[in-house]
């Protein structure tokens, strides 16, 4: 059973990529269709603009809730590699108290947020800003459930593995 969970895991974790490589995909060929109206064609045209900021809002969130993985997370390596597997054990452990708690205790507001903003929409293109923040309502459940999840590998006694800078690569 645990192999076909991981191999499931896998194949949504790919297919994760794959919409964040087309959200990017989007946003560069609505730039580019941006520029050539405005400079070219002389005719500046803001849906553009608009379809822009929501993909990389989506891209941003999308991509740290379901496609970033715990080792390639922003944290002090100069501290989190001078120290031994215990204290990193420790470190992760309370990181993760802080941020499941923090989490969870903005996200009924945020639940509240999002649904009043069904009142409003976008200038452009009318696009209901539920959904347009309804990406952060994902992450957020994403944020706990990692959180969680490596807070309890750390309870069991596995420390995080020691980052090794020279190693270090752009994820592939």
């Amino acid at each position: 059973m645990g192999e076909r969970l991981r191999l499931i895991g896998g194949w949504l974790a790919r297919r994760a990529e794959n919409l964040l490589v087309l959200m990017l995909g989007a946003m560069f060929a609505v730039f580019i269709v941006q520029i050539i109206f405005r400079y070219l064609l002389n005719f500046p045209i803001g849906w553009t603009h608009e379809i822009s900021v929501l993909l990389w809002l989506w891209m941003v969130l999308f991509g740290a809730a379901f496609v970033t993985r715990e080792t390639e997370e922003i944290r002090f390596d100069i501290i989190y590699g001078a120290v031994g597997p215990r204290l990193r054990r420790t470190m992760s452990l309370v990181t993760a108290a802080v941020l499941v708690v923090l989490y969870t205790i903005s996200l009924p507001a945020m639940v509240d947020y999002v649904s009043f903003m069904k009142v409003e929409r976008t200038a452009y293109l009318k696009i209901p800003f539920n959904w347009v923040y309804s990406i952060y309502l994902a992450f957020a459940v994403a944020a706990i459930a990692r959180y969680l999840w490596l807070g309890f590998s750390a309870l069991r006694g596995k420390a995080p593995e020691e980052f090794d800078p020279t190693k270090a690569g752009s994820g592939v």
